[in-house]
């Protein structure tokens, strides 16, 4: 059908040594799936998506192959980490940040309280996840 070719192949499966009931994986995606340039995107559909499954007792990404064509279409970041710094004045360790829970369903004010509380908190930022977009009960201005 014309829906095989975006389907992910797993093209080798060998056993961990020394582990029973274990394997490695290995899976090939095809690129027409992933938004040309969106890093986020790439990352939520293999990551994201797949260790959800609920089937899956346990699950590891050890390696990640991303073709040359692929990452020619990443613009990069528009700034580099020493604005986020400046803008932050924070200097000299790692910026801390998290993304807020529950992604979906708060309100603006209850969900602008979270982030409040993680600022507070200590944390340098937050991040909204990717699933959070202008939702009727929350619209962006």
């Amino acid at each position: 059908t014309p829906l095989d070719r975006y389907k992910g192949r797993c093209y080798h499966i060998e056993p961990v040594p020394g582990e029973e009931e274990q394997f490695i994986a290995y899976v090939a995606y095809p690129l027409d799936l992933f938004e040309e340039g969106s890093v986020t995107n790439m990352f939520t559909s293999i990551v994201g998506n797949v260790f959800g499954f609920k089937a899956l007792r346990a699950l590891r990404l050890e390696d990640l192959r991303i073709p040359v064509a692929y990452v020619k279409t990443f613009q990069g970041p528009p700034h580099g980490i020493q604005v986020e710094r400046d803008k932050l004045n924070k200097y000299g360790r790692p910026l801390l940040g998290c993304r807020g829970k529950p992604k979906l369903g708060l309100s603006a004010k209850n969900y602008g309280r979270a982030v409040y509380e993680c600022l507070r908190g200590g944390l340098d930022f937050t991040k909204d996840d990717d699933n959070v977009n202008s939702q009727p009960f929350m619209r962006w201005r």
